[in-house]
């Protein structure tokens, strides 16, 4: 929700241009970075390090880059728990950012990423801050006169 501030809530205050925004961004970066990445096995290729390590590349990068987006996408509808925590993943997510980026750019075609997660916490709280709130509301000491009246009754 980094890039959508609160207009996730009502999708106003250019909601739709900023999920545009977002899912070019991250098409493009996923596009730059498969552009690098290929510079870089170029580069692998040019030294003649040998095939075993070229492969070795191509699939970790692709291995790294699968994980990545599934953990990403699965970020976007239910909090992490236990070893899959954003900061265990750091590395994994390092390695495999093109997976992320694209798991960014789908996710941005339905929704602002994480929205759903957050609608629901949202509502969630929403519903406890109502009860709390009608529980609250009132005089305290006339309801402290009710309580004693219905004390009374037989």
């Amino acid at each position: 929700m980094r890039f959508f501030g609160t207009t996730w809530v009502e999708h106003d205050q250019g909601y739709g241009l900023r999920r545009a925004g977002v899912a070019v961004g991250a098409l493009a970066a996923a596009v730059v970075g498969a552009f690098a990445l290929r510079l870089g096995y170029e580069g692998l290729a040019i030294a003649e390090v040998g095939g075993f390590l070229n492969a070795l590349v191509v699939v970790m990068f692709a291995v790294c880059s699968a994980i990545a987006f599934r953990k990403t996408w699965e970020g976007f509808t239910r909090r992490p728990t236990g070893a899959a925590t954003p900061d265990a993943l750091r590395s994994l997510n390092t390695i495999g950012f093109i997976g992320v980026l694209l798991a960014w750019f789908f996710r941005t075609l339905k929704e602002a990423p994480g929205e759903k997660l957050h609608r629901e916490e949202y509502e969630t709280a929403r519903v406890q801050y109502d009860k709390r709130r009608r529980s609250r509301t009132g005089n305290p000491a006339a309801r402290a006169g009710q309580r004693k009246q219905r004390r009374k009754r037989p």
